[in-house]
């Protein structure tokens, strides 16, 4: 079973990567043709544009430290395989923080609320996004810097060179499992109270249409429930791959659980690419 999963998964592997960078790619190309037509670029069309390229960075990182190793031993050495894992880490927060910036930006854009604090950040719109994604920066330090430590910990003592304290080595890999859960989970929520609340304020409008006397079969109404479900799916989406990405870094250092790491990583790859073409 195990030897069917090892042949099925890097089969599944290289038709995401087909696929996903056929898909962003061409969203990329779109923005960028737009870009040069208007001379400016939305923040939106910004964000999307920036979120794909992280997630074409983050295919290409998979698959290269997945299969480069065979052609270039050299590739495997502990030097080299923390430069995988910094590359990783750069491209799965940005990802994730863009992804949770967009839905952040849609919430600003498209929803009225009355409440002060709501139109205060709807007027600066620009500025709360550009604030959060340099306030994530402090995350991604802290994280680079412990992702490098237990790696090269981790490494050492794979290949006998050093033997680290048990209590050390744990304590770096809890430190570093904690800012990771913690950075992923902050994200999550963001993005799911900003979901939640655009998910309201359309069933909220929905409601007034329907009260009005508009039927199902007004186009604005449809345009209402064609979003709602977007925004259902894509929160359904992130928080499968928010799983599988406290998953995979949970069993990260353990071997006999290889298959089932590179499942969560096609899966999460899946999900992720997913999430903007939903």
């Amino acid at each position: 079973m195990i030897s069917l999963l090892l042949i099925i998964f890097p089969i599944l592997l290289m038709t995401e990567f087909a696929l996903g960078n056929f898909a962003n790619g061409f969203i990329a190309l779109v923005n960028l043709i737009d870009w040069v037509k208007r001379q400016k670029i939305l923040s939106a069309d910004g964000i999307l544009t920036a979120l794909v390229v992280s997630r074409m960075g983050l295919l290409w990182t998979i698959v290269i430290d997945r299969y480069a190793p065979v052609f270039y031993p050299a590739l495997c050495s502990s030097e080299a395989r923390i430069i995988f894992n910094v590359i990783w880490t750069v491209s799965n927060h940005f990802s994730v923080w863009l992804t949770t910036s967009l839905s952040i930006l849609y919430l600003l854009k498209i929803v009225n609320f009355s409440s002060l604090i709501f139109l205060h950040l709807k007027w600066r719109v620009k500025r709360v996004i550009l604030m959060i994604l340099l306030g994530t920066l402090v995350f991604l330090v802290f994280h680079l810097v412990l992702v490098s430590i237990d790696r090269k910990m981790w490494m050492n003592e794979c290949e006998g060179s050093i033997t680290w304290n048990t209590k050390s080595r744990d304590i770096v890999h809890l430190s570093y499992m904690t800012v990771f859960t913690f950075a992923n989970f902050v994200s999550f929520s963001m993005s799911l109270t900003s979901s939640l609340l655009l998910i309201f304020s359309l069933w909220k409008h929905l409601k007034k249409m329907r009260l009005s006397g508009k039927g199902s079969q007004d186009p604005r109404t449809e345009v209402h429930i064609r979003a709602i479900q977007t925004v259902i799916s894509f929160l359904l989406l992130f928080a499968i791959y928010f799983l599988t990405l406290i998953f995979s870094a949970l069993n990260i250092n353990t071997l006999k659980y290889e298959p089932v790491l590179m499942f969560c990583q096609i899966f999460g790859i899946c999900i992720l690419q997913a999430t903007h073409l939903s």
